[in-house]
């Protein structure tokens, strides 16, 4: 008799992007903590400060703070190719019919869960 096989799916790439004086990242960092825990994943993402040397040009005109799964705005908003779009500046987010700083949790979570899916 075999032993039964594993398929393992690969966690999904998280991005963390802000900038150092933002007072939303570390509401950002928790969020990002206990979505990945609920989802069973690691604790772990990349972080990518957006004037840092060695973050890539494409993310340096995000908002502050901005979470990114897979490359895919964790909070649903629509990506834009178009630079002239994007600008430097804070992030707010609509959230039950308020203004946060950060996204939804169930927003996060919906993203990682698409990921691991692979849809």
């Amino acid at each position: 008799m075999n032993p039964p096989t594993r398929t393992s799916i690969a966690a999904p790439a998280v991005d963390l992007v802000f900038d150092a004086d933002c007072p939303n990242v570390e509401d950002a960092r928790a969020l990002l903590r206990t979505a990945l825990v609920a989802a069973g994943l690691p604790a772990q993402w990349r972080e990518w400060e957006r004037d840092g040397a060695d973050t890539p040009v494409h993310l340096r005109g995000l908002g502050s703070p901005t979470i990114l799964v897979n490359g895919i705005d964790a909070s649903g908003a629509e990506e834009t190719d178009d630079s002239a779009e994007r600008a430097n500046c804070c992030r707010v987010y609509y959230v039950d019919g308020r203004l946060r700083g950060v996204p939804a949790l169930d927003a996060v979570a919906a993203a990682l869960s698409r990921a691991g899916l692979g849809t």
